[in-house]
C-alpha cells in the first residue's frame, strides 16, 4: 500500500512540475504574439551582454560596419560585460530544472531592460570635451533610464573622454562608445568641412547606427534641466508618419533667419533647428523621401549626396539647412516639439518669445553662438558653469541651487537674466525628483 502512494506522490508532482512548465510556455507565447513574434532567437539575441565603453584599452576590440562599402573600417569600440547568466542563452526548452524560474522571466526581463536603454549621440570636434562632458554629465545626473551614449570623436579627444568617464564608472548608470568621424570616403572632405568641423556627422547616424532603434541627437552645447527621459518619451507620440522630431528655428517670424533670408527650401514659416533631434532611425532608414532632383523617391542613404550637390552654393548652416529642405518636401515625416525643449539666446535676446518656457520652463537648455564661454549672455554662462562644476555625490540643493539662484540675480541687467526664474524652474524640479527616488550610486 505504502509502495502505491509513494507511486501516487511521485506522479502527483510529476503533474505539477509538467503543469508549471506548461503555463511557463503559454506565457512566453503570449509575449511573443504580443510582440510580433521573434521567439527564441530574439530573446536569445537579447540576453547577449551590453555594450560598454566603462573600461580602458585593454582587452578592447575593434568592431564596425567593415563589410560597408565606401566607410572607413576604423570604428572602434571598448567592450565589457556588464553582466553574465549562464543559463539566459539557452532555450527555455532545453534548459532544464538549474535554471527553471530564469527561463519563466527571461523574456519579460530582457524585454524590460532593452526598451529602457535611452540612446544618445553626440559629435566632438576641435576644443569640445568639456563641453560635451558636462552635456553628458547634465544628462546622467537626473535621468531615470540606463542611458547609451554614443560619442563621435576626433581622435586626439578620444583619450580625454575616457578619462573622465571611467571614473563615473561607479554610477552604473550608463554606457558609453566612442567612434571616430566616419564619412563615405567619396565626398568625405566635402563633407567633413559643411558648415562647422565634423557637424555633418549627425547626417550618417541612420547608417552607421544601424542596431539603434531609436537615437537622440544633440549639439554639445546642450544642458538637460529635466530627465532625458521626457524627451525620450516623445517617441511613443509619433504618429504613423514621423520619423523625427525638433524645435523651431524661431519663435518671432520678425527676426527669423530662413523666413528672411535662406536661399533654399525650409520647414514650416521659420525653419527647424537640428540641434536636439530625436529620431526613430528605423523608420528613417526605411522611408523613400520626396525630393526636388527626381521623381523617384530616394531613401535616406541615397538623398544625401544629391541635395549637397544641388544646394552646396544656397546653403549657409550646414547639415541643419539639408534637413529643412528634406522636411520642406516631407512635412508629414516631421514631429515638432515646443521651443521649451530647445532654449536658445534667440528666445529672449531681444525678449522673450518662447511661451511654452514662460508657462513650464526650460526643459533643455542650447547655448549655441558660444554663450557659455563669453560674457554676452551671462545668464547662459552661470547655468554652464555650475553644472560643470558640481559633483554626483553633492547636496544639488546647496551645492547647485542655491548658488545658481544667487549668481542669476546678477544677470538682470539683460534680457535673459529678467526672466531668469524660468531657468531654474524645471531644474529645481528635477532635483527634487531626483530626491523622491531612490539614488542611483545605491
Amino acid at each position: 500500500m505504502r509502495r502505491y502512494l509513494r507511486v501516487l506522490v511521485l506522479c502527483l508532482g510529476c503533474g505539477f512540475c509538467s503543469l508549471l512548465y506548461a503555463l511557463n510556455q503559454l506565457s512566453v507565447s503570449l509575449e511573443e504574439e504580443e510582440t510580433g513574434g521573434g521567439g527564441k532567437l530574439k530573446a536569445a539575441a537579447a540576453s547577449w551582454p551590453t555594450v560598454s565603453g566603462r573600461v580602458d584599452g585593454k582587452g578592447a576590440r575593434s568592431v564596425g560596419p567593415k563589410n560597408h562599402p565606401g566607410w572607413s573600417t576604423r570604428y572602434n569600440k571598448d567592450v565589457s560585460l556588464s553582466y553574465w547568466n549562464p543559463y539566459w542563452m539557452l532555450p527555455s526548452d532545453v534548459c532544464g530544472m538549474n535554471c527553471f524560474w530564469e527561463a519563466t522571466f527571461r523574456y519579460r526581463l530582457m524585454k524590460t531592460q532593452s526598451s529602457e536603454t535611452m540612446h544618445l549621440a553626440v559629435v566632438a570636434c576641435g576644443e569640445r570635451l568639456e563641453e560635451t562632458v558636462t552635456m553628458i554629465k547634465s544628462a546622467i545626473i537626473f535621468s531615470i533610464q540606463p542611458l547609451q551614449f554614443h560619442i563621435f570623436a576626433e581622435d586626439h579627444l578620444h583619450r580625454g573622454f575616457k578619462n573622465i568617464l571611467n571614473g563615473w564608472k561607479f554610477l552604473q548608470t550608463f554606457n558609453y562608445t566612442i567612434y571616430p568621424i566616419t564619412f563615405p570616403t567619396e565626398n568625405a572632405a566635402e563633407w567633413k568641412k559643411l558648415f562647422k568641423p565634423c557637424a555633418s556627422q549627425r547626417l550618417f547616424l541612420p547608417l552607421i547606427l544601424k542596431e539603434v532603434d531609436s537615437l537622440l541627437y544633440v549639439d554639445t552645447d546642450i544642458l538637460f534641466l529635466r530627465p532625458v527621459d521626457d524627451i525620450w518619451s516623445l517617441l511613443k507620440k509619433f504618429n504613423s508618419t514621423q520619423i523625427a522630431a525638433m524645435a523651431p528655428e524661431h519663435e518671432e517670424p520678425r527676426i527669423g533667419w530662413y523666413n528672411r533670408f535662406a536661399r533654399h527650401p525650409y520647414y514650416g514659416k521659420t525653419g527647424i533647428n537640428s540641434g536636439v533631434m530625436l529620431m526613430n532611425m528605423t523608420r528613417m532608414r526605411r522611408k523613400y523621401f520626396k525630393n526636388d532632383m527626381t521623381t523617384a523617391r530616394l531613401q535616406w542613404g541615397e538623398i544625401l549626396m544629391p541635395l549637397l550637390k544641388k544646394y552646396k552654393l544656397n546653403i549657409t548652416w550646414g547639415d541643419q539647412d539639408l534637413l529643412n529642405i528634406m522636411f520642406f518636401h516631407n512635412p508629414e515625416s516631421l514631429f515638432v516639439f515646443p521651443c521649451h525643449w530647445n532654449y536658445r539666446p534667440d528666445h529672449c535676446i531681444y525678449g522673450s518669445n518662447c511661451r511654452e518656457a514662460e508657462e513650464e520652463g526650460i526643459f533643455i537648455l542650447h547655448g549655441n553662438r558660444g554663450v557659455y564661454h563669453d560674457d554676452k549672455q551671462p545668464v547662459f554662462r552661470a547655468i554652464y558653469e555650475a553644472l560643470r562644476n558640481c559633483s554626483f555625490g553633492d547636496d544639488k540643493v546647496h551645492s547647485l541651487l542655491y548658488p545658481l539662484e544667487l549668481e542669476l540675480l546678477k544677470t538682470v541687467h539683460t534680457y535673459c537674466g529678467k526672466i531668469h526664474k524660468i531657468f531654474t524652474k524645471q531644474l529645481t524640479k528635477s532635483i527634487r525628483d531626483s530626491y523622491n527616488r531612490p539614488t542611483k550610486e545605491s
